[in-house]
């Protein structure tokens, strides 16, 4: 997964590759979320949602809700949902490592947006939260706005949902020390 996946989205994701990189700059590292992690991860929307509709489905039925019927579907069919939106968004997204900085690059529902790190505004040292499955989270700065969905509620900003995070630290403390290849 270390390469950008053929997907409707991947041609949005090189133009605004070409776009976000300086002049000379090189690309070490690409590569995109496991968006089927971040679902997994999420699965508990989906033992909630489907047993809400039914009772909703139920309640309706029964004459137990008359007006609040409507935002109670809603509100099933959006936990139903949340998953999946999160894999469309992460289908979306490239994380980049070149030999300046760290991108992260997303073109989500038709806004494009560039975010950087520069190598002297990282943390001395990047932490990885493990999520199970070979799958973690790459942190390398911190006291960043916890508006961004990339990162937590601390204000750890990084690459999200990461195969081999540690594999990706090495290849980002590699670039940070001037050690760069491909």
């Amino acid at each position: 997964m270390d390469e950008i996946r053929a997907t409707p989205f991947s041609a949005g994701l090189r133009r605004l590759c070409a776009e976000a990189l300086l002049d000379g700059e090189r690309v070490i590292w690409e590569g995109q979320p496991d968006g089927i992690a971040r679902m997994i991860m999420w699965r508990f929307l989906w033992w909630l949602g489907f047993p809400w509709l039914l009772l909703t489905v139920v309640a309706i039925r029964n004459d137990w809700v008359d007006q609040a019927a409507q935002p109670l579907v809603m509100l099933g069919f959006a936990m139903i949902a949340a998953p999946l939106v999160m894999l469309l968004q992460d289908l979306q997204t490239l994380y980049m490592i070149t030999d300046r900085r760290a991108l992260i690059l997303r073109t989500a529902w038709g806004r494009r947006t560039v975010s950087q790190t520069p190598f002297k505004a990282m943390d001395a040292v990047f932490e990885i939260l493990d999520i199970g499955g070979g799958v973690g989270h790459l942190n390398f700065a911190s006291g960043r706005s916890t508006r961004s969905p990339d990162t937590d509620y601390t204000g750890r900003y990084g690459f999200r949902c990461v195969r081999d995070a540690a594999r990706i630290r090495h290849i980002l403390e590699g670039a940070r020390a001037g050690k760069t290849r491909r």
